[in-house]
């Protein structure tokens, strides 16, 4: 595993500094050579000698850096040999020609660039020390030799906490690269999150839709449908009786109208018409009146409480429950009146629906506030000859009642015994446009 100097290195490698650092060595060298060569008074051994160690120190150089890859100048091993080796050539250089203590001064530079920070410290110390030492010798006066220590230590001071901020700085901004591309990693993968859960927010919304649209149907042409149907039956009835006949086909046509209506605003998603102009009191109170009128079982409603506008989701669903309740009722339950009570408290809204009907037994293994059927199970035959009322016992109706209450927070007891009717009682939180404006 590469350590995070290494690292550090590597990166250091790739830079606009590399690409200056790359050449340099030689420049300084060919200025050391140039200089050594101008020098007057030399004779041509010297120069060869000048020459023949300068090109094996260029050599040296351009076979161990110049033309190696980042990836072996971040290796430390290497670079050690490499520089030590350089500070070698350069020394004997120095003593050759002191000019050259313009190349020796390279080691200040790869010192924090290409070796670890402890062998980076030393290459700083031998540097400093060919620099002002060989080229000329140890000062002879002690005072000049204090001094020179002096410029030494505080050059060595200088040198190496600039290079420790150089080298601070390269390890900083490798970190702020890595943290970079983890968050570039990060904000893909979110990304790709945020793709899947809106594909699963558009499966549920479509799921969520076509349930909505079946408890609709449900709500709006099945229940019309169904009174149709009681009605066509009944005008067959007195088929001898012309008038009686032909108030039952008026409700026909009156049912046949309603329910195209209010099928054509479930596709626009659209609420009952007797809440467009009403308030959910006054609806209900409404629904019951027709639905009196048409089964001939009396309805007597009561609104307990302050009410107060409700959210229309609310409102809609408590409507329609009472709907679906009364439905049951004319349907299965042999009823002789039936009790709507509307309750405004204060966190909560009531709806309750009774009837007086022959009721049917509960199971008691999983709770009588639901019936097994409801569940998607079956009963033994109650009184009425066969199963359980298909809507109480787990036909399309009263599930999606308590889809719907479940939907608003809300909740669906029954309770029925034999021979003592049935209790519809829905829960739904008393949520206005007020309190949820605040709730949000």
């Amino acid at each position: 595993m590469t350590s995070p100097s290494i690292a550090v290195a590597a990166v250091r490698t790739t830079g606009l500094f590399h690409r200056i650092l790359v050449p340099l060595p030689h420049v300084l060298l060919a200025i050391g050579t140039a200089f050594a060569l101008l020098t007057p008074g030399q004779s041509d051994l010297r120069h060869l000698v000048t020459i023949g160690l300068a090109a094996t120190t260029a050599l040296w150089v351009l076979v161990m850096h110049t033309l190696r890859s980042p990836s072996w100048i971040a290796r430390p091993g290497p670079m050690i040999l490499f520089v030590g080796v350089e500070l070698a050539l350069a020394g004997a250089l120095m003593v050759h020609q002191p000019i050259f203590f313009v190349f020796g001064a390279v080691g200040f530079v790869q010192a924090h660039e290409l070796l670890p920070p402890r062998w980076g410290f030393a290459c700083v110390v031998a540097t400093s020390a060919l620099v002002n030492l060989v080229p000329y010798g140890l000062p002879t006066a002690a005072e000049w030799l204090a001094v020179t220590i002096c410029m030494m230590l505080l050059q060595i001071a200088m040198i190496g906490w600039f290079g420790y901020l150089g080298r601070r700085y390269n390890e900083q901004s490798e970190q702020r690269r890595a943290a970079l591309a983890q968050l570039e990693s990060a904000q893909a993968e979110n990304a790709g999150l945020h793709a899947q859960l809106v594909a699963q927010a558009r499966e549920a919304g479509v799921h969520d839709e076509r349930r909505r649209m079946a408890r609709e149907i449900h709500d709006t042409l099945a229940q019309g449908l169904t009174g149709i149907i009681t009605q066509l039956q009944a005008a067959d009835q007195v088929r001898e009786q012309p008038e009686r006949w032909q108030l039952h086909m008026d409700k026909v046509k009156s049912l046949a109208r309603d329910s195209l209506a209010a099928a054509r605003r479930s596709v626009a998603a659209l609420g009952p018409p007797e809440l467009d102009d009403a308030r959910l009191p006054d609806a209900i109170a409404k629904l019951a009146a027709d639905w009196s009128q048409t089964s001939g079982i009396p309805a007597q409603v009561e609104t307990d409480g302050d009410a107060r506008p409700l959210l229309a989701g609310i409102e809609i669903t408590l409507f329609r429950m009472a709907q679906e309740a009364l439905a049951n009722v004319a349907k299965h339950s042999g009823a002789t009146r039936v009790a709507v009570t509307l309750s405004y408290l204060d966190d909560v809204v009531l709806l309750d629906v009774r009837d007086d009907g022959t009721g049917f037994p509960l199971p008691t293994a999983r709770g009588a506030s639901e019936p097994a059927a409801a569940r998607g199970g079956s009963e033994p035959s109650t009184a009425h000859g066969g199963s359980e009322p298909a809507a109480v016992s787990g036909g399309f109706g009263l599930r999606a009642i308590r889809q719907r209450l479940e939907l608003v927070g809300g909740t669906l007891a029954i309770e029925s015994a034999y021979g003592e009717g049935t209790a519809l009682n829905a829960s739904v939180p008393a949520l206005t446009a007020a309190t949820a404006v605040e709730a949000a």
